[in-house]
């Protein structure tokens, strides 16, 4: 048996290859960051060139490191950042315009006009999402509206659409292909026939030609070239619906809780899409061949270690981003300052395209060790948040949150959020869960893994926090970061 499972994961600010061995082992990892490009306040971009370059970089890389080729490989899998829009040239292959990115937000004014005809949740039903700059259905109307001779390229089936799973695809193997999971994220494809709606599509002005063929996330797309000559490409997930696949939450009411750029906690509810009242998104959680779809409630939440990231790059107030937990530490508690990130607005469960990131309760007796703290605790009441508003519609009491991703090396932030929900917070074994569920995907398609029960059996418990923190306090604080919310809305006119 061929020996080892690649993964691609091509997230917002870097990209990874890992190798993966059959007890879900991380056997050689390659990572580079690519550029983000700020055109204007509340763009974000990035160049789809220089991310495909990366991707073969870093493949190259963790092969190299691992002292591998790609005959070692059973099959490769794709994870990546979801609803990043991409349009490129057919013939030539090179993108017409950067990429735009997932927290862009210059298409509030296509949200607008079509929230003044019918109301933000006019295409819930249809497609389990409000109306929110967040999806790329817009962004790609958007790209149609500003790029030259778009339109009707578009029509002629000259230019084609992608996320960038599809990007990456397209780059290996020539196929314009997506998942049901990235599918779902462009509020174009409808919930229950995992097919583009036509309804839709005719609403947005997007022509069917450009669109990529929606297959499962677990399947034998094609051999990819290059890089990875002769590797079958086996699997595609969002990176969100990556992790819960990862995390092993195989079964309604299971849950986890991704720490990266944002913050995503999705809940798998099984085989049918569960209507959300609280604002959270009805999503695909993933299919695997020819299985009927699981579903998932989502709240997402668009800014988490990118707060950390803006603390280093913007106010310098940290070197890199491993010394935020020391410096927070530093002080008892956030000496009353409240950070609501609300960068590009605010996502579930507010959903509000206005409201901008706010520090409030300062003081002279505030340090940038209390900014350090607010941080790390801005992520934790976010998904606090978030958190509550699955239990309202869900009406499942979570008794216990698995978590993943690159801040959950932050053990403050760890015990935090476990003190601010009351309930143990679960760090697995492998963190890598968003890579893991991709490789699992590929590899459940070529026989590497045998079924999922491969997939519960390798998931194990790092590290337990249990909530140490009486209940009066935790009312307090959560009523403080409520009331900095409230601030922060309805700020842009």
């Amino acid at each position: 048996m061929t020996r080892y499972v690649g993964a691609i994961d091509q997230g917002t600010t870097s990209t990874r290859f890992i190798v993966f061995d059959h007890a879900g082992n991380t056997v050689a990892v390659d990572q580079m960051e690519h550029a983000q490009i700020m055109p204007q306040p509340g763009w974000v971009e990035h160049d789809a060139g220089e991310i495909w370059a990366n991707t073969q970089k870093v493949i190259a890389g963790a092969l190299t490191k691992g002292g591998l080729t790609p005959a070692d490989l059973a099959a490769v899998g794709i994870t990546n950042q979801r609803e990043t829009t991409v349009l490129w040239d057919k013939a030539t292959g090179q993108p017409v315009h950067n990429a735009l990115v997932w927290m862009d937000t210059r298409t509030a004014d296509l949200v607008a006009a079509h929230t003044a005809d019918g109301g933000q949740d006019r295409l819930r039903g249809k497609t389990g999402l409000p109306l929110a700059t967040y999806f790329s259905g817009l962004k790609l109307r958007w790209l149609l509206d500003n790029v030259p001779g778009a339109q009707a390229r578009a029509e002629a089936g000259e230019l084609l659409f992608g996320t960038i799973d599809t990007w990456l695809a397209w780059q290996l193997t020539g196929l314009h292909i997506t998942d049901v999971t990235n599918a779902s994220r462009t509020q174009l494809m409808e919930l229950e026939s995992l097919d583009w709606d036509p309804e839709v599509l005719a609403l947005f002005q997007i022509p069917r030609a450009c669109l990529p063929e929606i297959r499962s996330s677990s399947e034998v797309y094609g051999t990819c070239q290059g890089v990875l000559e002769g590797v079958p490409l086996a699997g595609i997930l969002g990176d969100q619906q990556a992790a819960l696949f990862g995390q092993a939450c195989l079964a309604p009411g299971e849950a986890k809780n991704t720490y990266g750029t944002g913050c995503f906690m999705l809940m798998n509810t099984g085989g049918k899409p569960f209507p959300s009242t609280s604002g959270l998104l009805t999503t695909l959680g993933y299919k695997l061949g020819k299985a009927p779809a699981v579903y998932a409630l989502e709240g997402s939440i668009s800014i988490a270690g990118a707060l950390v990231q803006w603390l280093r790059d913007n106010l310098g107030l940290v070197s890199n981003a491993g010394e935020i937990e020391a410096l927070a530490r530093s002080v008892e508690d956030n000496g009353d300052v409240y950070i609501v990130p609300a960068f590009s607005g605010l996502y579930a469960p507010h959903w509000d395209d206005k409201a901008r990131g706010v520090v409030a309760g300062l003081t002279r007796f505030a340090t940038k060790a209390h900014f350090a703290r607010a941080a790390l605790e801005a992520v934790a009441f976010q998904t606090r948040e978030v958190i509550d508003a699955m239990t309202r519609d869900s009406g499942v009491e979570i008794t216990e949150l698995r978590t993943d991703g690159g801040m959950v090396v932050n053990e403050l932030l760890m015990q935090f959020q476990s003190d601010v929900l009351g309930v143990p917070v679960v760090r697995p074994k492998v963190i890598e869960t968003t890579a893991l569920g991709a490789a699992y995907a590929a590899g459940l398609a070529t026989g590497y893994w045998a079924s999922t029960q491969d997939i519960t059996a390798n998931w194990g418990v790092d590290k337990r926090w249990q909530p140490g923190m009486d209940e009066e306090r935790r009312a307090l604080l959560y009523a403080k970061w409520n009331k900095a919310v409230a601030r922060s809305r309805d700020w842009v006119d």
